[in-house]
């Protein structure tokens, strides 16, 4: 029977990461297989979400990146993803291992808190992307707006290591890094904290400056 470990490692085995290079989720992924030491046995592979023809929808039911293609087996989403790249380097690199169940949860609670930062910004970008002017709903950018503004509030006051990249700090970089890209929401003036977190992050882990989109 295989294992995850054995699929990895046996180079007849594919391992593809269906993702763009300006996905915020994808990014996650490609910070944590640099600082984990996994990134070389990645294969970038570009989807587009739009088309019906890709076969991302195949892989991934929902059409959504990214996704993680081990020999003819799809795993997704991010959070899954980077729980596997943590097993793959031994574990408790990324989040707290099961023998700590209560640490675990408060770790994934955090995770998911910038995850959904992430998700609301992305949305209120597509809510441009995706419907006339006259079309775009006031209140439901308002409604998006509001879990931003809350998220950075828990964040600012308290927020994760910025030497120690995990599930938290990796989430949390790609999401205020989102919101630098694409500028649904100002946040910088309001949060010196993060802006010095984010700054502190950058410095200690390269693969977030490596990983970079440029505004275009």
């Amino acid at each position: 029977m295989h294992t995850l470990e054995t699929l990895w490692h046996d180079p007849r085995v594919a391992v593809k990461l269906r993702t763009t290079l300006t996905s915020p989720f994808g990014r996650k992924v490609r910070i944590a297989a640099e600082v984990l030491g996994l990134s070389s046995r990645l294969a970038i592979r570009p989807a587009d979400t739009l088309d019906p023809a890709d076969d991302l929808r195949h892989q991934n039911p929902l059409g959504k990146m990214p996704c993680l293609v081990i020999g003819d087996e799809a795993f997704y989403d991010s959070g899954v993803i980077l729980e596997m790249l943590d097993a793959l380097a031994g574990g408790d690199r990324l989040l707290p291992s099961a023998a700590a169940p209560l640490e675990r949860a408060r770790a994934l609670t955090q995770a998911r808190l910038a995850d959904g930062l992430t998700e609301a910004a992305l949305l209120m970008v597509y809510e441009y992307r995706f419907r006339t002017p006259e079309q775009v709903s006031g209140r439901w950018l308002e409604h998006q707006r509001g879990k931003i503004t809350r998220s950075l509030a828990v964040f600012e006051a308290a927020p994760p290591a910025a030497d120690k990249p995990n599930l938290i700090s990796i989430g949390l970089a790609c999401g205020l890094g989102y919101l630098d890209w694409r500028q649904p929401v100002e946040w910088r003036g309001d949060h010196p904290a993060l802006v010095r977190w984010l700054a502190a992050f950058s410095n200690a882990v390269p693969a977030f400056s490596a990983t970079e989109s440029k505004p275009r």
